[in-house]
């Protein structure tokens, strides 16, 4: 499935690369933007990073689940991506609208 079509980029392509991330340190916070650095792109109108977010967090579980992390260990990681996305989709939200605009 074609997920950025301003790079041309897959979910497989996006799979793979977290994999190689997760691979490298399976703790880490995974980010949009450094899915794009690993790829060597970078978002253009940014409008495929909530899509690339739920990829992250899918395929992070996977990996996890295959890795046999302790689910204590996984949960809390979760958790904390989880609220992460929560809190940056509400600040989307509230963000002015452009026919709200003062000026």
């Amino acid at each position: 499935m074609l997920v950025c079509s301003c790079n041309y980029i897959t979910d497989n392509d996006i799979r793979d690369v977290i994999n190689e991330m997760l691979d490298e340190d399976c703790w880490q916070l995974i980010v949009p933007a450094k899915v794009y650095h690993a790829m060597e792109k970078r978002g253009r109108c940014c409008g495929c990073f909530p899509t690339v977010v739920d990829l992250i967090i899918s395929t992070t579980e996977q990996y996890h689940a295959r890795r046999h992390s302790t689910e204590a260990d996984v949960f809390d990681f979760m958790l904390r991506l989880r609220q992460l996305h929560e809190e940056n989709r509400r600040a989307d939200i509230e963000r002015r609208q452009k026919s709200h605009r003062a000026a």
